[in-house]
């Protein structure tokens, strides 16, 4: 069954589902808050593997590329919401109450916690947008917007190390990071800002780094590894076509024989 994904207002979104649903690869482009109401999120990212658990919350942290399975709780469906902390809210928070960012967060990376009282009401207060049994207005959005920075300030005042970082992302090292990220499915231009980059100038390192373009590259950098798995993993295909970020089996098939001369079971 689909996830059922509604955007109740500009920034709220709901996600529910009664089965176990893997999601699509996500360019996460803006900080959300996020609070698991029932069920669990597997969410793969460049960092390794995180499990959120029902009754957490979650601080996402923007420009990063994600990939989630959603699992509903056993006695029912999976549930989750998240509201975008955008650049242009933090910004304006920011001036009007003079705040300073002084350093780097040094904190945890996983940014999993308990929710206090004051969050707790805070995400029991977005339900009657979700049950759509009250309409938000853009006023009422930002103001929960900002409601929901001043408590993660209250929550952890090192957050705003964070929050307000307007920093752009910095070139990193193109080789490494796409040898690690590959696998996801997203677009070039979100690969491109992922490494700090425009979209001529990613084409341009990238050509010079690989020799080839982008999708070229990425296209032989998965099929060389499911070639791995499945001769020296003895894998199937089906097992990890969606992982190595193929679409659908049909054109996972026809590549691996263009390049390899035969199919993925030898013939």
């Amino acid at each position: 069954m689909e996830a059922k994904r509604e955007i109740i207002f500009d920034k709220l979104v709901y996600s529910c589902v009664f089965e176990k649903h893997r999601g699509n690869e996500e360019f996460i482009p803006e900080h959300f808050l996020g609070f698991q109401l029932s069920g669990e999120t597997q969410a793969f990212h460049a960092d390794g593997n995180s499990i959120i658990p029902e009754n957490l919350v979650v601080l996402v942290r923007k420009n990063q590329l994600i990939r989630t399975i959603k699992y509903p709780a056993k006695a029912g469906k999976y549930q989750f919401v998240s509201i975008t902390l955008d650049k242009g809210t933090l910004q304006q928070y920011a001036v009007e109450n003079k705040i300073v960012v002084d350093g780097k967060y040094t904190g945890k990376h996983k940014l999993f916690f308990e929710p206090n009282d004051f969050l707790k009401s805070y995400f029991a207060s977005l339900a009657p947008y979700i049950n759509r049994k009250k309409e938000a207005t853009p006023r009422l959005a930002d103001l929960k917007i900002r409601e929901a920075i001043e408590l993660l300030l209250q929550c952890n005042p090192d957050f705003k190390q964070i929050l307000f970082d307007f920093s752009e992302p910095y070139k990193i090292d193109l080789e490494e990071y796409m040898n690690q990220n590959f696998m996801f499915n997203v677009s070039v231009s979100s690969f491109a800002k992922l490494t700090g980059r425009s979209l001529s100038g990613f084409k341009r390192d990238f050509a010079k780094t690989f020799g080839t373009t982008p999708k070229k590259w990425l296209l032989a950098k998965r099929l060389d590894e499911a070639h791995y798995l499945i001769r020296h993993k003895k894998q199937k295909p089906t097992e990890f076509y969606l992982d190595l970020g193929f679409e659908n089996l049909s054109h996972f098939y026809a590549t691996f024989k263009e390049k390899f001369g035969m199919t993925t079971t030898g013939r």
